[in-house]
């Protein structure tokens, strides 16, 4: 990967900025331009080091990260945020400030992983993709055929098997491309992952009910079926559902 992501770490405690920047120097694409122990310093270093991405600890002393956020948030061009933290409960908070991601510590690798990758995404393009053409249509090719697809058209997909399933208001089309494929060439528009097997376009979504032990079911437009919302999805789905 060519692209270079130039990213500040900022937390209290040194020892976990050390097991942060120990994990974040495998991945090739991850600069890390300088650390910071508090929320006031991190304002400042960004100023100066203009970071692609920071990673934010929650609780600090003085300017906690919610705040750091805010702040980071009015620059003129702001700065990616994962929040990091040992305290579950500030998720939903988090995703208030436009963050791309919340870290629970300890680290799990494997997390970090998908969070390094959903980083990347932002900064890539991904093959076959136009990101100065964000109107245009989704080719997929279906039993030997090529459709356009309106991405706003679009309901539902979700991966069967070997198949993913796009569900549109009057289709239905099986493809091989991957989910995560597909979630990559869809960032311009308002599509969530509800399940590690479903993404599903906000804009059609109505209705959000408790099912059980902390999962949900989601209401989807002309449709009777209904998904099921894991309960891993439902803070940062409910953060961005509601106003």
């Amino acid at each position: 990967m060519e692209t270079t992501i130039k990213t500040l770490i900022v937390d209290d405690e040194r020892y976990s900025r050390d097991e942060l920047k120990h994990l974040l120097q495998s991945y090739p694409s991850i600069q890390i331009v300088g650390e910071a122990e508090s929320g006031e310093t991190a304002i400042m270093k960004t100023l100066q080091l203009q970071p692609d991405v920071v990673f934010l600890d929650v609780e600090m002393p003085k300017m906690n990260g919610m705040a750091a956020a805010k702040a980071l948030m009015e620059f003129k061009k702001p700065p990616l945020v994962v929040f990091t933290t040992a305290y579950p409960q500030f998720a939903a908070e988090a995703f208030r400030y436009d963050a791309i991601d919340y870290l629970l510590k300890p680290y799990d690798e494997e997390l970090l992983q998908e969070t390094v990758e959903r980083i990347e995404k932002k900064f890539t393009t991904p093959v076959g993709y136009d990101v100065g053409k964000a109107a245009a249509k989704l080719a997929v090719e279906s039993e030997g055929e090529i459709f356009y697809l309106e991405p706003k058209e679009i309901l539902y997909m979700f991966r069967e098997e070997k198949v993913t399933k796009i569900i549109t208001k009057k289709d239905e089309f099986e493809i091989k491309t991957p989910l995560k494929d597909l979630e990559s060439r869809l960032t311009s528009y308002s599509f969530f992952r509800i399940h590690k097997s479903y993404l599903v376009n906000l804009e059609h979504v109505t209705r959000l009910t408790p099912w059980f032990n902390g999962a949900y079911h989601l209401e989807i437009e002309g449709k009777e079926d209904l998904l099921s919302v894991s309960r891993n999805y439902v803070k940062a789905l409910r953060s961005r559902l509601e106003i």
